[in-house]
C-alpha cells in the first residue's frame, strides 16, 4: 500500500513538529541534520497584479478551483535547484498567490525551511515512501537517476488530495522565466499527460539492441508515431491517469526491465514506452532542456532556437554547482539571479 502523508503549508510549528515525532525518530533526526546544512534568504512578497484577488489568502484550500497546481520534489542533493525553481515561479508569474505547491519528499522533511523562504506560500509536503519503488528500480548510467524520488510522479494520482484533478510537474533543475499560467492552461484534449516533443531526435538511443530485436516488446511502439519528450515538464490529467491506470502500466514495463535489461536511463524510458506518441504536444519554448550537457562530459550547452519560458539543465551538470565551483558554463547566469542559497556561516 502507498504511504502517503501531507503536511499542510498553514500548519502551525508545533502541530508540525508533534507530526514528524510521530512518523519516526530517523525522520525527526534526519529533517533537524538538514535543516542546519542549507541557509536560504526569504524571498520578498510577490504582488504582482491587482486582479489576482480572487484567491484569499489562509482561507485558501487545496480544492479552490481557481488555483494553479505545481508538484516538485525537495531532496537534499537538489534543495538548492528547487528553491530556486519556485521562486522563479512566483517572480515571473502574473498571479503568484494563485499557484498551489505540491512538494515530494521521501528521506526529509523540509517545511519549516521552505516556510520561512516562502513565508506566504500556499502548499503542501508529501511524504513518498522510497519502498514502494525501491524493487523496481534498475541502475542507470548517473547514479542519481536511480534515486527513489526519481519515481513519486508516477505516484501523483495517489499522493495528491483527489480533488487535484490537473498538475504541472516540474524537476528541481530548471527556472520559468514566464507565467506558468500559460502553461497550466495547454490543451491536453484527451491526453493523460502534455509535453513539448522533439521527433527529430534518435528515437531508438532510448531502448537497447535487445529491445529492439525482440518483437514482443518493440512492437509497443507499432502504430504510433513515437516521439522523444522529457518528463521533467510534464502537465498531468490526474482524473484520465486515475481511470487509464498508468501507474500500473509504468511498473509493468520497469519489472520488465529488471529481467529483459531493455534500456539505461533511469525513469525516463517507462514513460516513453506507455505514451510515446500519445502525449499532447506543447510549445518547445516550456523546455529548453539539455542546458546541464551530457551525461559524461557535462558540457556547457547553448539555448535551442526560438522563444524561451522555461531553462532546464538536465544532464549531469548543475548551475548552482557550478557557480560553487566558481566555473559556470554561460547559460548558468541566467539561473543565478533566483537562487536564494546563503551559506550558514555567512
Amino acid at each position: 500500500m502507498l504511504r502517503i502523508t501531507r503536511f499542510s503549508g498553514f500548519f502551525s510549528a508545533a502541530m508540525f513538529v508533534t507530526v514528524l515525532v510521530i512518523l519516526s525518530p530517523s525522520f525527526q533526526s534526519e529533517a533537524i541534520r538538514s535543516s542546519h546544512r542549507f541557509s536560504f534568504r526569504k524571498a520578498p512578497p510577490f504582488r504582482n497584479a491587482a486582479e489576482c484577488a480572487s484567491v484569499s489568502g489562509q482561507t485558501t484550500t487545496v480544492c479552490d478551483p481557481s488555483l494553479v497546481h505545481v508538484a516538485i520534489t525537495l531532496d537534499v542533493d537538489y534543495l538548492r535547484g528547487s528553491i530556486a525553481a519556485v521562486h522563479s515561479i512566483l517572480h515571473n508569474s502574473l498571479c503568484p498567490e494563485n499557484i498551489f505547491f505540491h512538494f515530494l519528499v521521501s528521506d526529509t522533511n523540509l517545511q519549516t525551511l521552505v516556510e520561512s523562504t516562502f513565508p506566504n506560500l500556499k502548499f503542501n509536503v508529501y511524504f513518498f515512501d522510497p519502498n514502494i519503488v525501491a524493487h523496481l528500480i534498475s541502475s542507470s548510467v548517473r547514479q542519481a537517476l536511480e534515486q527513489p524520488l526519481n519515481y513519486a510522479r508516477n505516484y501523483l494520482v495517489d499522493l495528491l488530495e483527489s480533488c487535484v484533478e490537473r498538475v504541472i510537474y516540474l524537476d528541481s533543475d530548471l527556472v520559468v522565466v514566464d507565467d506558468v499560467a500559460k502553461l497550466w492552461s495547454a490543451s491536453l484534449d484527451s491526453r493523460a499527460i502534455g509535453a513539448p516533443e522533439y521527433c527529430h531526435a534518435n528515437f531508438t538511443k532510448y531502448f537497447t539492441a535487445g529491445f529492439w530485436s525482440e518483437s514482443r516488446l518493440s512492437g509497443t511502439f507499432a502504430q504510433r508515431r513515437a516521439c522523444y519528450f522529457n518528463t521533467g515538464v510534464m502537465v498531468m490529467d490526474l482524473v484520465k491517469w486515475r481511470k487509464e491506470g498508468y501507474t500500473k502500466r509504468i511498473e509493468r514495463w520497469m519489472e520488465i526491465q529488471k529481467s529483459d535489461r531493455i534500456y539505461e536511463l533511469g525513469s525516463l524510458p517507462p514513460f516513453l514506452l506507455v505514451f510515446a506518441g500519445h502525449v499532447a504536444p506543447i510549445e518547445h519554448r516550456w523546455n529548453q532542456h539539455g542546458l546541464g550537457g551530457d551525461n559524461v562530459k557535462g558540457s556547457c550547452r547553448d539555448l535551442h532556437p526560438g522563444p524561451v519560458s522555461l531553462l532546464h539543465w538536465s544532464g549531469s551538470g548543475k548551475p548552482w554547482l557550478r557557480l560553487s565551483s566558481k566555473r559556470p558554463c554561460p547559460l548558468d547566469s541566467l539561473w543565478a539571479p533566483f537562487d536564494l542559497y546563503t551559506h550558514p556561516s555567512s
